[in-house]
């Protein structure tokens, strides 16, 4: 089943690195606080990258490597979509 990587820029413009099958249920999920982690002040957020996998596990490896970038990493990723 198809999988993706999914990067949120947060309210506080803080970044939040997930995985979801379905990406606009998750992100309203996220902005609703439904299944969310998310705190209050993190909330409304914004999708700004998402990249797109065959399997779960490789999104997961995909979510993994960009949780231990820096923010100037993720930012760098991020722009080279414009």
């Amino acid at each position: 089943m198809t999988h993706f990587a999914y990067i949120l820029k947060c309210a506080d413009n803080s970044y939040y690195t997930g995985i979801t099958w379905n990406l606009k249920k998750r992100i309203l999920e996220h902005n609703k606080r439904v299944k969310s982690c998310l705190q209050i002040s993190k909330i409304p957020t914004i999708l700004v990258y998402w990249e797109k996998f065959a399997n779960k596990s490789e999104a997961a490896r995909r979510e993994k490597e960009i949780k231990g970038w820096t923010r100037w990493k993720k930012e760098s990723l991020i722009n080279s979509l414009h």
